[in-house]
């Protein structure tokens, strides 16, 4: 895997738990996991994004609305 820092991830490519976490870091993005919570906890786990989206809807506890947020969302599979 390169070491340069990542400015979006590629899907069907597969990226360590360290290389997700500096993404999320510098980059305004959701990541889903299959594993949860635990996405961090190894470093060295390896996830291959499965895929992605612009948006999600997102459900306000406020108002009760459904609201679209233009947002890139990753969907990551532990390997």
């Amino acid at each position: 895997m390169t070491q340069h820092r990542l400015n979006q991830l590629e899907i069907g490519q597969n990226y360590t738990a360290k290389e997700l976490d500096s993404f999320v870091s510098t980059t305004d993005v959701v990541v889903l996991s299959s594993n949860e919570e635990q996405l961090f906890t190894d470093p060295e786990r390896e996830y291959k994004v499965a895929g992605s989206y612009n948006g999600f809807f997102e459900h306000s506890s406020d108002n009760g609305e459904k609201y679209f947020r233009e947002k890139r969302a990753y969907i990551v599979e532990k390997v």
